[in-house]
């Protein structure tokens, strides 16, 4: 991911992200309606991959109660979330590192979006059983990402990059996007996303967005 790291791939971010995922503001209003079903008005959300501060952003403006711990690897790209949160800054921790660096305690509510597909199906279960570990019982965990069969991801990282592009053809460019995507997203199943989510000890899993290559989970941590 040290793709974050780099000043020019961070200040286009965010235009780049809203560009790539199909409805992508669509996705951050599903997140925070699922939140809420948990969420008390006071409440603490974690959130993981939290670089750049969309998501931080609209759950902050459409909960005015809510606090944030937000975690990432990149600097630059929480410097980035920092700046778009603005004055409701005051009401997130930013905290540079992987989820281990999360403080152990028991969140309300978790969120990892378009983030898990980075890492191996071993990495992903540590991760979500980290998570697991900072939910409260009755907490609810909202993830979405690349989630595709093995076999089929040229076909379906074909049709993202066709729908980031202005005209629906895909350039060179484009071309070698695809390929440098295809090598280095081990993305999974969506069979085998929620299997890892329920041997992370998640119950109640259920598909909750669905936009060519991404999908999304709600799941929650059993009382």
């Amino acid at each position: 991911m040290s793709t974050f790291k780099d000043p020019s791939a961070v200040s286009s971010y965010q235009q780049t992200a809203q560009a790539k995922v199909p409805g992508m503001a669509a996705l951050h209003r599903m997140t925070h309606i699922l939140l809420a079903e948990s969420v008390p008005p006071t409440g603490e959300v974690l959130v993981l991959g939290a670089g750049g501060g969309l998501e931080l952003d609209a759950f902050a403006q459409a909960q005015p109660g809510w606090r944030f711990v937000g975690v990432d690897p990149s600097l630059p790209m929480l410097d980035l979330a920092r700046e778009t949160l603005g004055a409701k800054a005051s009401r997130a921790v930013l905290v540079e590192g992987l989820i281990e660096d999360a403080p152990e305690r028991e969140f309300d509510g978790a969120t990892c979006l378009l983030t898990l597909h980075f890492l191996d199906p071993d990495a992903r279960l540590k991760t979500l059983r980290e998570l697991f570990q900072r939910l409260r019982p009755g907490g609810v965990l909202v993830v979405a990402h690349h989630s595709y069969a093995p076999e089929a991801r040229m076909r379906w990282l074909r049709r993202s990059a066709a729908f980031a592009s202005v005209d629906g053809v895909l350039n060179e460019q484009a071309e070698a996007s695809i390929a440098v995507m295809a090598e280095k997203l081990p993305a999974i199943s969506a069979a085998d996303e929620v299997a890892l989510l329920q041997a992370a000890g998640f119950t109640d899993v259920e598909l909750f967005y669905a936009a060519l290559s991404f999908r999304g989970w709600v799941a929650r941590r059993p009382l």
